[in-house]
């Protein structure tokens, strides 16, 4: 299938590993010309050299977007380089270890910045290019938790808002020819993450944590195994494509059958 892609400059943030790399690996795939960001300098240059690296017209760029002047300064040096980007895909979030639900209003307002106000100033700076084009493809990985609201009440509450920004900023592009959307996946298996039983905050009670796995999965996923990256990318590949003209504000489970 023709997605109506090829060599269009697509910029994926949160690409070192898990789901944002599978997603700029399968961007390349299709031709695009990828750029990726994060703040792990090694694993984004093996990303980028998975993809076909430079000579593919690829690149990257290492900086924490949390810190003060950096989305501007990492969509300077990258747009200087690609020229203006026609797709985005925002894999940028996490809890940042912040699951306590008396926690004071900064941290609440910390896991809202990581997982959705980096993605607003982004937009807010790519956006109008798209707007000249009467094109573009906007993707942002929210999480079933915004509905389920399991686990962290902090990143639960700031994927809802994410996606309630999806829901209205897509509605006001609709007519420009831009859509927004948004994937939610299920729990989703990644090295060193949550679900991860050799990760550093699972490691020194395995047993414990498998049976702690085990009782989610019979309960909560209907598939009764966690997902993998390479699940979710293709979602996120396709809603930048040229079919999805009716799809405007779409917010689209990809849970395994979350319960």
């Amino acid at each position: 299938m023709d997605l109506g892609i090829k060599g269009k400059a697509v910029l994926v943030t949160g690409a070192s590993q898990g789901i944002g790399k599978a997603i700029a690996l399968a961007f390349a795939k299709e031709g695009c010309r990828v750029a990726v960001i994060a703040r792990r300098e090694k694993q984004l240059q093996e990303t980028l050299e998975e993809m076909g690296g430079e000579r593919k017209g690829h690149l990257y760029y290492a900086g924490d977007l949390m810190e003060k002047g950096q989305i501007e300064k990492a969509v300077k040096a990258l747009t200087s380089k690609v020229g203006d980007f026609e797709i985005v895909v925002h894999n940028i979030g996490g809890t940042l270890g912040i699951r306590e639900p008396l926690s004071p209003s900064q941290d609440w307002y910390k896991v809202w910045q990581f997982n959705v106000g980096i993605a607003i100033d982004l937009n807010r700076l790519l956006v109008p290019a798209m707007q000249r084009a009467r094109w573009g493809r906007v993707i942002h990985i929210s999480s079933i938790s915004a509905e389920s609201v399991r686990g962290a009440s902090p990143y639960a509450a700031a994927k809802a808002y994410l996606n309630a920004y999806v829901k209205g900023v897509g509605r006001a592009f609709a007519k420009e020819g831009i859509i927004f959307s948004a994937l939610m996946p299920g729990a989703v298996y990644a090295k060193g993450g949550d679900w991860d039983e050799n990760s550093e905050k699972n490691r020194y009670d395995k047993e414990a944590f498998r049976k702690k796995r085990a009782d989610f999965l019979r309960h909560h996923h209907a598939i009764g195994r966690l997902g993998t990256a390479d699940e979710i990318a293709p979602f996120a590949v396709f809603m930048a494509s040229k079919y999805v003209t009716f799809a405007s504000a779409s917010i689209i489970p990809v849970d395994g059958g979350t319960m």
